[in-house]
């Protein structure tokens, strides 16, 4: 087989009309039975496999699909299956695969966290004393031969071993990484065997972390690691780096000995010039020229240039063209979109469209002529988007400018901000409260979409979610929660309720992404400047308020969150965009003040997750990032409390950044990691409010009693009564209302007594 030159990384999963979801969610709640679910796997593969084909890849990728996560599929293809599954031995079943990921009645699920700097979650690997790894399955063989069967020749995609043992996470100190990468080496080797022995030429193997600033451990884990698998019998091997630059990293990654190597080109285009620079003797290059993270038409004459230069220095047969990064990250096909505005959407590309432009770089490989009209085509679109009135608005530039220091503090410090706001509201040691959204039904969801189809009139709605407000507010009371939210129901989702109301952003019909499992986002778009019209939540906030004497939180989302869950304009810097979302927030949460709204959270959960992978880049973000919040919320009275929300967040590096946000309450996803993440905020004296998650809302199993008791009392060991709020670790809209209300009663129960334990004393 010839070097193939038109590559794919990665396809979205999920489908163009997210198949993948309603399948799992099918098999989930007994609809589906599993020879159902395994035969919708099957026929999305196919189409896949089939329009990347179609599309011009030469050769799509093979074990790209999975029904929950690869880094899960790995685990469980290598015997990482924490004991509290009970696995007795052999390949994990399907059962115990969800329970993993999801949790069981008898098992809290694996950890999740943010694959590095995007908004899709992966499984955290344990790596527990005495886990015994063995191969237990032959996925990656056994969806190559599939495709192999359908007369497709596919790469087989295999994340590395060492960013597997790097994003893991040893459950005991006496765990070394180095034990398990030796333990699952051999595993690896017999992976690469058999995908040679059943024809496979090129394996792609994923190792982002050389992008990350590696330890002199973790280097040597690549040059032990490399210097075996090569050494065995296995297929050329695509070396696969994306999200960032190789930098220091680069004479590493070349000294590994594969056969080929893949470099973001997007991210990070100096990387080409660096290499192009080092002995590269025999070396396959791939380049990641086509954004696969954002939804912006690729400037393709800008990336032939790096084609050319690519191929000036190695030839025309050691040159591939690919995305940046795998196309999970995209939405499936722009051809769906009919209702979008035409000439924004004429600057778009989807994965199905990305390919094309794959496609078109890859026929030029022999010559720029070859695609001149291609190329010409697309600078007449990218011509159109700059030239565009609709993109820049001076009214909001001009704001901007008059941003100055005061804008961004609080009146007071924080310890006499406390003693206005026990006085305003009056709360118990260790109050309840909740996140925000409550149980979107399915009656819900079906009155959304009548109203947004125009089936339903403007006040039959408005008269609904009303009453569906006035029954979560009654529910509250009777659960004798302490501080009460709305409920959220006229929200679609935290990101997406926002932009539609902002200036400066585009939606689509469906532009679906994978966060985690079966559940699927549809980012915003933000194509222009951004700016606020009217209030956007103070009808709801109001009306809640309205029918109860206990405070209701107001519930914003915050600028970072914003920009990172959208798809972001880039033709200027994401810190001018963030602001001005932040002026947009600060706007809303005047307004709520204003109505007599006394707790606000502005909720922050990618704060974390927008970190550049390397150290040196944090303090730019960090500043910009916080300065981001901090002007959404510092123009309210010292009585009026800001809450904030953030999830999956490893926090012990960014405190400083954490304490800078000021925020008065600060509530966290805690109950999976048994309150490990409040080590950070005790090192640092953390003087605000904390409420630490003390029941995981992304499993459908309700905690006993006892159990959010320990964490409390896990929670009381690094805190004081006076910072510790009680509160789930995040939204309740996924859930439903039986097992809700079994919980936050317990959790209310709990925490009472918990309090009167305190008062005892």
């Amino acid at each position: 087989m010839a070097y193939p030159t038109a590559a794919n990384l990665g396809f979205p999963r999920m489908g163009a009309h997210r198949e993948l979801k309603f399948a799992l969610e099918g098999f989930w709640s007994g609809k589906l039975d599993q020879s159902s679910l395994l035969n919708a796997a099957r026929e999305l593969r196919t189409i896949h496999w089939s329009l990347q084909r179609e599309a011009g890849i030469t050769t799509p990728p093979s074990n790209d699909f999975s029904f929950y996560d690869h880094v899960l599929d790995l685990a469980a293809t290598l015997g990482a299956v924490p004991a509290r599954f009970a696995h007795s031995g052999g390949p994990v079943s399907l059962e115990t695969y969800f329970a993993m990921a999801r949790g069981s009645a008898g098992a809290t699920a694996m950890e999740m966290t943010k694959w590095f700097d995007t908004n899709y979650h992966y499984v955290v690997p344990e790596f527990e004393p005495g886990m015994k790894y063995e191969l237990l399955s032959t996925k990656i063989v056994d969806e190559y031969l599939e495709a192999k069967s359908l007369g497709i020749e596919t790469r087989p995609v295999l994340l590395g071993p060492v960013s597997f043992v790097l994003l893991g996470k040893p459950t005991d100190a006496k765990v070394k990484r180095a034990d398990i990468l030796k333990a699952i080496l051999p595993l690896y080797a017999s992976l690469l065997s058999q995908l040679k022995a059943a024809g496979a030429e090129w394996v792609q193997i994923d190792e982002p972390c050389l992008c990350l600033d590696l330890t002199a451990e973790s280097k040597m884990f690549y040059l032990d690691s490399y210097q075996q698998l090569i050494a065995g019998f296995s297929p050329k091997l695509m070396l696969t780096t994306y999200f960032g630059d190789l930098a220091e990293n680069l004479d590493l990654a070349l000294s590994l000995g594969t056969a080929g190597l893949h470099l973001d080109l997007v991210r990070a285009p100096q990387q080409l010039e660096a290499l192009l620079q080092k002995e590269t003797s025999g070396l396959y290059l791939s380049l990641g020229l086509i954004d696969g993270r954002n939804v912006w038409r690729s400037d393709l004459n800008r990336a032939f240039e790096s084609v050319e230069t690519a191929v000036a220095k190695l030839g025309t047969d050691r040159i591939q063209i690919a995305p940046s990064c795998s196309l999970l990250h995209s939405p499936v096909d722009l051809d769906l979109e009919k209702k979008m505005d035409a000439e924004i959407r004429s600057w778009m590309a989807f994965a199905r469209q990305k390919l094309s432009e794959i496609a078109v770089l890859s026929r030029g490989i022999e010559g720029r002529q070859k695609i001149a009209s291609e190329l010409e085509q697309n600078a007449s679109f990218l011509s159109s988007r700059r030239s565009s009135p609709r993109i820049h608005r001076e009214e909001v530039e001009k704001r901007l400018e008059a941003v100055d220091s005061p804008m961004l503090s609080r009146h007071s410090e924080y310890p006499a901000r406390r003693i206005a706001q026990e006085k305003a509201l009056g709360l118990p040691p260790l109050p309840t409260t909740t996140i925000g959204s409550f149980p979107q039904t399915a009656e819900v969801r079906k009155m959304r979409a009548s109203f947004r189809a125009g089936k339903l009139d403007a006040a039959s709605y408005e008269k609904f979610v009303e009453e569906e407000t006035e029954r979560c507010i009654r529910f509250q009371e009777n659960a004798g929660i302490d501080v009460l939210v709305h409920g959220e129901f006229e929200r679609n989702d935290m990101v997406e309720y926002f932009g539609e109301q902002l200036e400066g952003f585009v939606f689509s019909e469906n532009g679906w992404v994978q966060s985690y499992g079966s559940r699927c986002v549809k980012p915003p778009i933000i194509f222009g400047d951004v700016s606020r019209s009217q209030a956007m939540t103070v009808r709801w906030s109001s009306y809640a308020q309205s029918l109860t004497k206990l405070p209701v939180k107001g519930m914003l989302t915050g600028p970072v969150t914003i920009l990172q869950w959208s798809f972001v304009r880039d033709d200027q810097p994401r810190s001018q965009t963030c602001r001005q979302i932040a002026l947009a927030i600060r706007d809303e949460v005047h307004d709520l003040e204003t109505a007599g709204i006394r707790i606000i959270q502005i909720d922050e959960p990618a704060i974390r997750e927008g970190l550049p992978l390397r150290r040196a880049d944090w303090p730019i973000y960090l500043a910009w990032s916080v300065d981001a919040f901090r002007l959404a919320s510092s123009d309210v009275s010292d009585a009026t409390q800001i809450h904030t929300h953030m999830c999956y967040s490893e926090f012990n590096d960014i405190m400083d950044a954490i304490v800078r946000m000021d925020a008065d309450v600060i509530s966290m996803e805690c109950s999976r990691s048994r309150m490990e993440l409040l080590d950070a905020f005790h090192r640092v004296r953390y003087p605000n409010e904390i409420g630490p998650g003390v029941y995981d809302i992304h499993s459908p199993r309700v905690p006993a009693a006892s159990e959010m008791e320990d964490l409390l009392h896990k929670a009381l060991e690094v805190l004081t009564p006076q910072q510790l709020w009680v509160n789930p670790d995040c939204g309740l809209k996924t859930r439903g209302w039986e097992e809700v209300g079994h919980a936050l009663t317990s959790m209310v129960q709990t925490a009472r007594q918990v309090r009167e334990s305190l008062v005892a004393r």
